[in-house]
């Protein structure tokens, strides 16, 4: 049998119920969980009961498990993994806690015993493949509580928690042994703890020491069921016997739940109709200045109707709240009605007798025309439910565009008109400054100054090379790598002029 499923509770350090793998491995690892959760909460639990539910002066804690038990459990099954299964398997782990006080001068004096103890099917975890492990039996109970119960003459208060639950046969038995009560806690289905009496006469407090999850924890999970259900808050309501129902829980914790979740909210409601109380979502309070009004018009407003959107808002969101409530019982019993009505047709297609089919057939058109009647009851609430969310509405277009104070038109185009004449004061007075600066530059250029930048010039002009310095100065050019030096051309020498025959006619 698998491990209960439960609703993602949160107790302790984490979430029970998350979802898990449908294997042994997940099994194991949610049982192992569990057994440290059970642990860790009822500890603390044990701790603060100290001298207050639980009598002595002087104080000693054991702590115990069966991993002796385990271990020949893997070797008798020959597990193919041993070392990891020990790992991923619960260890059947005990906290017990010693309470005595002084007797004499040097002497002690037993008081009693609380032991908070973890009963899993190790036998079968230690298995491979074995499936899902089962429910604890009444056997497996009482020989468990025998072998941890030990010494009957002091008082002693045991806690077992099973996390694969309890059988029914277990639930519902009697475990009388002397000086011993017996408390049996195992994982709720819908989230939370289960936590159930085993001996007759178990006080409250004994519960309370043993429940793992503290208010606190289950006032946040009552929370977190409202933020899943926030939709629902927008047409309807949450009520109180709804919630704990759903969760499990008493309901003066849902109350408190939904106290500390409207005071963070500042749209949340409640209130009680009908002996029901209701968490529904209203109006938003809104702040806003406020004229000086005069006594007249105080009055004016106060009689006429108008204004306080808010208060209106919040009625009808009441009002609509608990017809939504009244809507959702009326579905709850029409279900009902649909399946006997399935029920009783199953059994006239099944009888052969015509007295029986006769009365089955009178019975079923009278439940139909029941359903009927629910149905045009819950129609007509969800029309009334239309109307009033539709006023809601606009009550609420009607506060928010109140609250907004939105300029008027006039104000508008005023302001339009001003930002316009300021755009062009700003480029005029822009274009007028660029003009200054040119004729502020033309007038700093003055003779004085063209004479002195003349003999920048002439400086400049005398430290610079001669014009034939800077032509017969080598070039700076390097030759590429890939390119071939550049052979100076060897200068020719100059050609001679041809001499001249003398004329022998000369002279």
């Amino acid at each position: 049998m698998p491990l209960p499923k439960r609703e993602g509770a949160k107790s302790g350090g984490g979430t029970v119920g998350s979802p898990r793998v449908a294997d042994a491995d997940g099994d194991m690892q949610d049982a192992l969980k569990i057994e440290t959760e059970f642990l860790s909460g009822v500890e603390a639990n044990l701790e603060a009961a100290k001298g207050r539910h639980f009598r002595g002066s002087i104080w000693q804690t054991a702590r115990d498990d069966e991993v002796e038990r385990l271990r020949a459990a893997l070797a008798e099954r020959r597990c193919s993994e041993p070392r990891a299964r020990l790992r991923q398997t619960p260890h059947n782990r005990r906290v017990t806690l010693h309470g005595s006080e002084r007797a004499w001068w040097f002497g002690r004096r037993r008081t009693g015993m609380a032991t908070a103890s973890v009963l899993s099917p190790l036998e079968h975890l230690a298995q491979d493949d074995a499936g899902a492990p089962p429910r604890i039996t009444l056997a497996e109970l009482q020989d468990h509580v025998r072998r941890i119960a030990g010494d009957g003459k002091v008082p002693h208060v045991i806690g077992v928690c099973a996390p694969t639950g309890f059988s029914d046969e277990a639930r519902q038995g009697r475990i009388e042994l002397p000086n011993v009560t017996l408390v049996l806690i195992e994982p709720g289905p819908r989230g939370g703890w289960q936590v159930l009496d085993a001996s007759e006469g178990v006080p409250e407090y004994l519960r309370r020491i043993f429940d793992p999850e503290d208010a606190n924890q289950k006032i946040q999970r009552v929370r977190e069921v409202i933020a899943e259900r926030s939709a629902d808050l927008l047409t309807g309501g949450l009520s109180v016997s709804a919630v704990a129902e759903r969760l499990d829980l008493p309901e003066h914790l849902v109350t408190e739940a939904f106290a500390r979740e409207a005071a963070t909210d500042p749209e949340l409601r409640m209130s009680k109709s009908r002996g029901e109380r209701l968490l529904y979502r209203g109006a938003s309070e809104i702040k806003q200045e406020r004229g000086a009004m005069d006594v007249f018009e105080r009055i004016r407003q106060l009689f006429s109707g108008e204004g306080d959107e808010a208060q209106k808002i919040n009625a009808l969101a009441e009002r609509r709240a608990s017809l939504a409530q009244r809507r959702d019982r009326i579905y709850e019993d029409i279900g009902g009605l649909e399946k006997k009505e399935s029920e009783l047709l199953e059994e006239g297609k099944r009888t052969s007798s015509q007295v029986a089919r006769r009365r089955l057939a009178a019975q079923l058109a009278q439940l139909r025309k029941d359903i009927s009647r629910q149905n045009t009851t819950a129609n007509m609430l969800n029309q009334q439910i239309n109307i009033l969310s539709t006023d809601i509405h606009n009550l609420t277009l009607i506060q928010q565009g109140e609250a907004a104070e939105l300029p008027t038109t006039e104000t508008l185009t005023e302001n339009a008109v001003k930002a316009e004449e300021l755009l062009e004061t700003l480029k005029a007075d822009a274009e007028m400054v660029g003009s200054l600066e040119t004729g502020l530059s033309e007038v700093m250029t003055g003779d004085e100054e063209l004479a002195i930048l003349k003999e920048f010039e002439e400086a400049d002009q005398a430290k610079a090379p001669p014009a034939e310095e800077r032509a017969s100065a080598p070039s700076a050019r390097i030759a590429p790598v890939n390119e071939s030096p550049i052979e100076e051309a060897t200068p020719e020498p100059p050609a001679q002029a041809p001499e001249k025959k003398a004329d022998p006619e000369a002279g």
